[in-house]
C-alpha cells in the first residue's frame, strides 16, 4: 500500500486539507529530520524526550544506553507518540490572529520493542549512523561486542502514522489586505558550516566528500 490508513488517533481533524497519509510524504519528512520527540507515560507522569533516530522501510530505530530508565520503560511496550517537525518559514500576516508557520510534521503512535539479535542490532545502528551522515558507516570502526552489549536498540513500527504540512502565504481577512503592513513568509532552513577538525586529528586527513556535500534534503 502507498498510504497509511488513518486511525482514530492519526486522522487529522483540524485543517484536514493539510493532512497527508502517503508513504512518500511521510518518508521524506522522516528522512530529512534528525531529531524526534517521544512522548509516553512513566510512573503516572507524562514524559517527552528528544532523541536521534533512523528509518528503514516502515521501522523507526532509536538507541541509547542499557542503563537508561527511559529506554527500559519504552522497551517494556508502553504506548508512545513520536513526532518529527521540520520548520520551513514564519508566516507573517496582517493580523495577529492569522500569523502561522510553514512546516512539515509526522506523528507516529505505537509501541517500541527491544532488538536482541546482535546482527539486527548492528544493522539498526548502521541505519542510524547513515541517517545522520550518509557514507559515514563504511569509514568508521563498527561497535564492538562489548559496546553492543551496553547499547539498547528499540524498533518502533510505522503503522499508525500521519503527516501534516502547511505551505504558502498568510491568509488574512479580506478587509485586512488593504492595511499598510508588510505580510509574507520569512523562509527558514538548516545550513551546515565549515567542518571543524578534531584537535587530535593527524595531519593529512581531509574532510570526506560526503560531508562537503552534506544536505538533509535528499532526493
Amino acid at each position: 500500500m502507498n498510504e497509511f490508513t488513518p486511525t482514530e488517533r492519526t486522522e487529522v481533524r483540524r485543517l484536514p486539507q493539510r493532512a497527508a497519509y502517503d508513504r512518500e510524504t511521510v518518508y521524506r519528512i522522516l528522512d530529512e529530520g534528525l531529531v524526534c520527540h517521544i512522548g509516553f507515560v512513566a510512573d503516572g507522569r507524562p514524559v517527552v524526550i528528544p532523541t536521534g533516530y533512523g528509518r528503514t522501510d516502515d521501522t523507526l530505530y532509536i538507541h541509547g544506553s542499557t542503563a537508561s530508565r527511559t529506554l527500559r520503560a519504552l522497551g517494556a511496550g508502553v504506548d508512545v507518540c513520536v513526532t518529527v517537525t521540520l520548520l520551513d518559514g514564519l508566516v507573517l500576516a496582517r493580523s495577529a490572529f492569522h500569523h502561522s508557520m510553514n512546516y512539515r510534521s509526522v506523528v507516529i503512535f505505537g509501541q517500541a520493542s527491544v532488538i536482541d539479535d546482535p546482527a539486527t542490532k548492528l544493522e539498526a545502528l548502521r541505519v542510524f549512523t547513515e541517517h545522520v551522515a550518509p557514507g559515514r558507516w563504511r569509514e568508521i570502526r563498527p561497535p564492538s561486542k562489548k559496546e553492543l552489549q551496553v547499547t539498547t536498540v528499540l524498533a518502533i513500527p510505522l503503522k499508525e502514522v500521519s503527516a501534516k504540512v502547511r505551505t504558502g502565504p498568510p491568509i488574512d481577512d479580506e478587509e485586512d489586505y488593504a492595511m499598510p503592513v508588510w505580510a509574507g513568509v520569512l523562509p527558514l532552513s538548516s545550513t551546515t558550516g565549515e567542518p571543524l577538525p578534531d584537535d587530535r586529528l593527524p595531519a593529512g586527513i581531509h574532510v570526506p566528500e560526503y560531508l562537503r556535500r552534506y544536505d538533509r534534503k535528499r532526493p
